[in-house]
């Protein structure tokens, strides 16, 4: 009776997976589905995170990095602590073979990722965040939401170019649900993770991104959203230095890569120290965040502040290379994570810093501070994740 019943339900999956491998509009739905989850997934990520940072450092939600200046010192002793975790996780996994993110495994693997690397990525990047360090978490978001979509494709036996295109929908409806801009997300999945535009996509990627987008707002979740002066008119000088404005951050990112692949290099090198680089690192981030408290974790409420309160040109350009200084190190040190929202920081910095620059020179026209910012967050996260639509839209 036993083996009748688990051969009539291996009957019912295999007509199952038939029809998701024959049905577009199956397909369509399941991506639906994966969308759904990797939104839950994202929220669920945030939640952690912002917890480890209000048992660290008493704050609420995304105002780490908008804190005036460190009024207990001793707080910062999470930074080392948090390298201190990291090698006592890196540890624990041993001589285990790097875990695959989403990138990877659509490049390289068809899709496929263990559900054990999605976990272990996304528990360092958490804890990476939550301590502190100068890194964001879109790289536990896309991973999760992506390694969910794949274990959801291999269950139903999806063909290669099929699985790949459901992880590209399960990542970027995770950048979506973060951002709360389900066209960013799904734009994501096409230029960064499934590397490609095609007509079959489209319909599984923005199913997948909406999903995402619309579960975060039914469980209340407020999108990350910058406000910002729209309706008005550019002459062409504007323009001209907008154009600019994209070179001076094409060249600050490049600066910012060759500079973490400089430092990562030279502390791989470091035989007797290399186990223990993560404390090194969290030690390093001490005497940054004591200058400027918005060199911490990815800087979602710096980058807010700095837009509100028009901060001097100085201040601007202090924080800016102690923010870029505290990326390097986060990074080559051996926290997880990425420079996404980081970079998006950083971008603004250099727009603020040169549209102050442009007004002082009072050469005819003036360029609005907000406008420069988000001309800035694009072009320089472009040169350091690219993207150029994601970031445009």
């Amino acid at each position: 009776m036993a083996l009748v019943s688990k051969a009539s339900a291996l009957m019912h999956l295999t007509k199952l997976q038939r029809k998701f491998r024959a049905s577009e509009a199956a397909f369509v739905v399941l991506a639906a589905i994966a969308g759904a989850v990797a939104g839950l997934l994202t929220v669920g990520q945030q939640v952690i995170a912002h917890g480890i940072q209000r048992l660290f450092y008493g704050v609420s939600i995304n105002r780490l990095s908008a804190l005036g200046s460190i009024h207990h010192p001793w707080k910062l002793v999470a930074l080392p602590l948090g390298g201190l975790l990291m090698v006592l996780f890196i540890r624990w996994l041993g001589r285990r073979r790097a875990p695959i993110d989403v990138v990877e495994a659509n490049a390289l693997h068809g899709g496929r990722i263990p559900f054990i690397d999605n976990l272990v990525i996304s528990a360092q990047t958490i804890l990476s965040n939550g301590v502190g360090a100068s890194v964001g978490l879109e790289a536990a978001y896309a991973q999760m939401g992506g390694g969910f979509a794949s274990i959801l494709g291999q269950w139903f036996a999806l063909r290669r170019n099929d699985l790949r295109t459901l992880v590209g929908a399960g990542a970027g409806a995770a950048i979506g649900a973060a951002f709360g801009a389900p066209l960013t997300g799904a734009f994501y999945a096409f230029e960064i993770v499934i590397g490609t535009y095609s007509p079959a996509s489209v319909a599984p990627v923005m199913a997948a991104a909406l999903a995402a987008a619309s579960v975060t707002r039914l469980i209340g979740i407020d999108p990350y959203l910058i406000a910002t002066t729209t309706g008005r008119g550019f002459s062409i000088y504007e323009y001209l230095a907008y154009a600019a404005l994209g070179l001076v951050c094409a060249a600050v990112g490049i600066a910012i890569m060759r500079l973490v692949t400089f430092c990562e290099q030279h502390v791989q090198g470091w035989k007797m120290l290399a186990p223990w680089r993560p404390i090194i690192g969290g030690l390093l981030l001490i005497p940054l965040a004591l200058i400027s408290p918005q060199t911490l974790s990815a800087g979602h409420g710096a980058l807010h502040l700095d837009l509100i309160t028009h901060p001097a040109l100085t201040f601007l350009a202090i924080v800016l290379i102690l923010k870029i200084a505290a990326s390097v190190v986060s990074l080559s040190f051996g926290f997880r994570g990425g420079l996404f929202f980081a970079s998006l920081f950083l971008g603004s910095l250099v727009g603020q810093i040169f549209a102050g620059l442009i007004n002082l020179m009072d050469i005819g026209f003036v360029i609005d501070p907000h406008d420069a910012a988000l001309v800035g967050m694009s072009a320089l996260s472009v040169s350091v994740v690219g993207g150029p639509m994601t970031l445009a839209i």
